[in-house]
């Protein structure tokens, strides 16, 4: 297969960034888009050229490292699927791919497709956490934890905080990223003492740190590759409401 690729090249933060065309030959439809990628900079260095700057990790879609902006749409064409889970054959020989980095004030970038996500380090750190003691672990059936919580706690907790809400809002809002976080502790025993707290501090976090305000236009759930639902921000609103009201 062949592809006409696009791919934005910046030499670094301070630097002024642009696409660059390739042309690439001899593309399986087996490999994964970053296997491609990886093939482009073989080429590339082989040619004496510097290769393209792009993240990755466990290219198992659980890291989050991977993100890409694909064809105008944060990992790609596919729903609920990383960058790293991409296949080739979701394209057409002779296509034209537009490859480009996170575009949001808050993730700058740093070098080609590389983007500073430290912004959700900070909002981590602002709430992210339980710092009560909870003391040693507890008898399995000492807390009772209903499935129908467990289960939307886990829903949020697969969050794997790679920006694509960020990426697909046109505020660039961290409402779902936030939110899901607030949630997967708040709905669990060992979270709730911090619940209101916790909503606060994040939410000031994420505003002090650029981040747009959500208009609920559902770009963030469509593109999330985890499926993560908007009904958490509407929690994350309710808990930053109750901690205005107990301050």
């Amino acid at each position: 297969m062949e592809f006409n690729l696009k791919i934005w090249r910046q030499k670094d933060a301070r630097s002024q960034g642009g696409f660059i065309d390739y042309n690439l030959k001899g593309v399986s439809g087996e490999m994964s888009f970053l296997e491609m990628i990886d093939y482009l900079n073989k080429t590339l260095i082989e040619g004496g050229e510097e290769p393209v700057a792009f993240e990755h990790d466990c290219r198992e879609g659980i890291c989050g490292s991977c993100s890409l902006y694909i064809n105008g749409r944060p990992h790609g064409p596919e729903d609920l699927i990383a960058t790293c889970e991409l296949r080739m054959t979701r394209f057409k020989d002779g296509d034209t791919i537009v490859i480009e980095p996170w575009r949001a004030k808050s993730f700058p970038v740093l070098k080609d497709l590389i983007v500073d996500r430290y912004a959700f380090d900070k909002i981590m750190q602002a709430g992210g956490f339980i710092s009560v003691n909870t003391g040693a672990a507890p008898e399995a059936n000492s807390i009772p934890v209903s499935k129908e919580a467990a289960d939307e706690a886990y829903d949020a907790a697969i969050c794997i905080g790679c920006g694509a809400c960020v990426a697909a809002c046109k505020n660039s809002s961290a409402m779902l990223f936030v939110a899901a976080k607030v949630s997967q502790l708040s709905l669990l025993p060992q979270g709730k003492a911090e619940t209101a707290k916790r909503a606060r501090a994040m939410v000031e976090k994420m505003d002090e740190l650029g981040f747009g305000s959500c208009t609920n236009t559902t770009a963030c759930e469509t593109e999330c590759p985890k499926g993560i639902s908007m009904a958490h921000i509407a929690r994350l609103n309710r808990e930053f409401l109750l901690a205005g009201l107990k301050s």
